[in-house]
């Protein structure tokens, strides 16, 4: 796979993927810049080699053609402020404007095209469309792991178009990351895994039962493995469905000498309400009308020794209903353990989605060695999944 540092951008017109989905609010103002900001090393390397940028994204989730809330017009501001440089805009991304822009583009300057989600050709991964968007530049380069998972035309056809194709900073830092917690990596290993469903994780959860020495269960998919083991869970979140997935996961983790580590005790509310009467009762005990919606406070001591006492760490899900915070106790107290443990030496991935929105609310954001934007994409990867986006560029 060819990387950006190992390529020289003089003069050339690169076609660039990247994910500037981000957060509006309602007078369109981005609220997080997170994604914009992740871009820039590989942008400003683009443009000091003497290269231009044409910039490619979607954003939000338009249904039937273009709309307000989800124009990229409202990110050029942002990019104006931050490469001190010429920003030009096409509105239509295969229109006249973008053909036209793209032809007269110079050197160290930047070409944003609109949403290519404006044209439903971008998910069906419509050739002819992606053959368009290549005519723009070049050479290809794929920094958008974050949508790495999806066959879209930006995201992996337009690949076949260009003999030059380059591997952003992003998506090469997404990639090394996750292969050090797939690789090698170095005992004690322990993985957190947390969320609402085991159906979401059962891939991930029995690829890492071959690799890591402790697997911590928490979240709503608790639930599922107290049923499992016939205890009561009142009215919390569950996947009855899924019982037998969890008794073999229990298995598996046994033969495989895994050590698994549930919840001791949960904090229940009456009602799924961040003012809702609280109160703390042991693993499989919570009574008819409560629900968990956090791991209680000797959890958080078992848990807390556990990841302490780790050399790799692997989190991916929130311990409990962390938008409440009165039920953000345990899963802000798992940022502490793993900030405390990357401080002693440990190598801590942060595993995107939910567990990268609370490290980062708690201000740990920079105190861990990597934080995924990933989501999906890194989660199907871990999985051992081919992603389109990384196979387009080998």
């Amino acid at each position: 796979m060819l990387t950006l540092d190992k390529y020289n951008f003089k003069d050339k017109k690169a076609c660039v993927r990247v994910d500037f989905n981000v957060p509006l609010d309602k007078s369109f103002t981005i609220t997080d810049d997170t994604r914009l900001r992740a871009c820039v090393p590989t942008i400003s390397k683009i443009l000091k080699d003497g290269g231009s940028c044409i910039l490619m994204s979607h954003l939000g989730r338009p249904k039937d053609g273009p709309e307000e809330k989800s124009s990229l017009k409202h990110v050029v501001k942002w990019l104006k402020d931050t490469y001190k440089t010429n920003v030009h805009f096409a509105d239509d991304c295969i229109g006249e404007s973008a053909k036209t822009l793209s032809s007269a583009l110079k050197p160290g300057e930047i070409l944003l095209l609109e949403n290519l989600r404006f044209y439903k050709q971008e998910e069906k991964g419509d050739e002819e469309f992606a053959k368009k968007l290549a005519s723009y530049g070049n050479v290809w380069v794929n920094d958008a792991f974050g949508t790495a998972h999806r066959a879209h035309a930006s995201t992996a056809v337009m690949g076949k178009f260009f003999s030059e194709r380059v591997c952003g900073f992003v998506m090469q830092a997404e990639l090394e990351n996750a292969e050090k917690v797939l690789g090698n990596a170095t005992k004690p290993y322990t993985a957190i895994m947390g969320g609402s469903k085991i159906s979401d994780k059962i891939l991930i959860i029995e690829r890492l039962l071959d690799k890591v020495d402790n697997l911590i269960i928490g979240g709503g998919m608790t639930y599922t493995f107290v049923l499992a083991q016939g205890g009561k869970i009142g009215k919390s979140i569950s996947e009855p469905d899924k019982v037998d997935l969890a008794k073999s996961i229990i298995e598996k983790a046994k033969v495989k000498g895994v050590k698994l580590y549930f919840p001791l005790d949960n904090m229940c509310a009456d009602s799924f309400s961040n003012d809702a009467n609280r109160k703390i009762v042991g693993a499989g005990e919570i009574p008819d009308g409560w629900e968990g919606l956090d791991i209680g406070p000797e959890s958080v001591k078992s848990f807390k020794k556990i990841v302490e006492e780790s050399k790799t760490i692997l989190w991916n899900g929130p311990m409990g209903v962390f938008e409440f915070p009165n039920f953000a106790i345990g899963t802000n107290a798992i940022a502490d353990s793993v900030v405390k443990a990357t401080e002693s030496g440990a190598y801590s991935l942060i595993g995107g989605g939910d567990s990268a929105s609370a490290i980062n609310n708690a201000g740990y954001g920079d105190k861990v060695s990597y934080v995924s934007t990933g989501g999906g994409a890194l989660l199907e990867y871990m999985e051992g999944k081919v992603l389109p986006g990384v196979a387009a560029l080998n």
